[in-house]
């Protein structure tokens, strides 16, 4: 039978990385006797991917005496330290699944960084599937991510679902176009006027969680 399938997105959705991200920029560049101008410029680099070749920009840039990989690796950890997922939104996830829905992640990055953060949250534990873009060749807004990510769940991709997300572009746009229902976690932020418009728009994830949990009974064939 038909079961409902939802996408999450991971950072800034279901983690907190802008906030964890200013904190650990702040503490980087103390470790390695920077001031403020260079803390802006690291933020700015990796405020909305990071990866071994972000960090090896900022080496040269900065004149860092450690190895790129050294950094990398310091950064990955030090990330995934930080960074945490509520329980409710723990138990948001295994409410859903418990519901009948078959429960995604949907995220860009680098794999190394993103099961990091996805196994020291307990994230990877309570959902049905992962598909992070470096590990399969596609970035969202593509389609093919989304696909891919419902096959990773157990649904059939072109069946429906819906995708939730911090990002307008990525998740919004890019959900409606893999034709999926989606809510947008505003995390404090107003839409932009062109910015398209969500389903749902929501000031946390859990509030995402508890509108599809009241959309549950509205849809027959849902396997439990």
């Amino acid at each position: 039978m038909r079961r409902l399938a939802v996408l999450f997105d991971l950072d800034n959705t279901l983690v907190d990385r802008a906030g964890k991200l200013a904190d650990w920029a702040a503490e980087f560049t103390t470790r390695h006797g920077l001031g403020d101008e260079e803390r802006t410029y690291v933020l700015g680099m990796l405020a909305e991917r990071a990866s071994p070749s972000t960090f090896d920009a900022i080496r040269t840039r900065l004149r860092l005496s450690a190895p790129t990989p050294e950094l990398w690796r310091s950064y990955r950890s030090e990330i995934a330290a930080r960074v945490s997922c509520p329980a409710e939104v723990l138990g948001g996830l295994d409410e859903l699944r418990a519901a009948g829905w078959r429960v995604g992640v949907a995220t860009n990055g680098a794999a190394d960084i993103q099961w990091a953060k996805l196994r020291a949250t307990g994230i990877a534990e309570h959902v049905d599937g992962v598909v992070v873009s470096e590990e399969v060749g596609a970035r969202k807004p593509e389609m093919r991510h989304f696909e891919m990510a419902l096959a990773r769940c157990g649904a059939v991709p072109g069946e429906g679902g819906w995708m939730v997300g911090d990002d307008p572009g990525t998740d919004i746009v890019g959900g409606r176009s893999a034709g999926l229902h989606t809510i947008w976690v505003a995390n404090g932020h107003g839409r932009a006027p062109q910015a398209p418009a969500p389903d749902h728009t929501v000031p946390h994830v859990r509030a995402a969680i508890d509108i599809l949990l009241l959309r549950t009974a509205d849809h027959v064939g849902i396997a439990s």
